[in-house]
């Protein structure tokens, strides 16, 4: 493993330890060079499938980009980090147990936008509104106006 501090190419274990969900296990590693002290999570790779762009391009899955949309569509919100990172996970096993080799990227926008209104409805919005890319503002008060119906508030006049 090559050091992130100075990039020396040899660092040793000093510790291992099975994850808190027993998924992953986390290693405490020190360079031989610099002797700093980084710590790496190893789990198993599984196969998921390719993410097919609008423009028909083929991508590999990337679980980093979606915590990276649920982080910023739950900005300031009181939802944890380990919060979007189970939904993520549970997001990964969906698609790899669908068994299909491609999926559609509007599938998946569609698969977050379900697991952040179950977290949170104001981080639901803010990624709703980028996703769907809303035309106008009757577009959007449409889907708040659904929203509160669905959790029993109060439409706006």
């Amino acid at each position: 493993m090559k050091c992130p501090f100075c990039g020396f190419a040899d660092t040793k274990v000093i510790d291992s330890r099975l994850g808190k969900e027993g998924n992953n296990i986390r290693r405490r590693r020190e360079c031989v060079d610099c002797e700093r002290r980084f710590t790496t999570y190893e789990r198993i790779e599984e196969t998921l499938p390719l993410v097919v762009k609008k423009d028909g391009r083929r991508e590999p899955f990337d679980r980093t980009k979606i915590i990276s949309g649920m982080k910023k569509a739950c900005e300031k919100r009181p939802v944890s980090i380990a919060t979007i990172e189970k939904m993520v996970e549970r997001l990964e096993v969906y698609f790899q147990e669908c068994g299909d080799k491609e999926i559609d990227a509007s599938r998946i926008g569609e698969k977050v936008m379900e697991a952040l209104h179950e977290i949170d409805e104001v981080a639901y919005v803010r990624f709703a509104s980028v996703y769907r890319q809303f035309k106008d503002i009757n577009e959007f008060m449409r889907e708040l106006t659904e929203i509160l119906a669905k959790g029993g508030g109060t439409p706006p006049a």
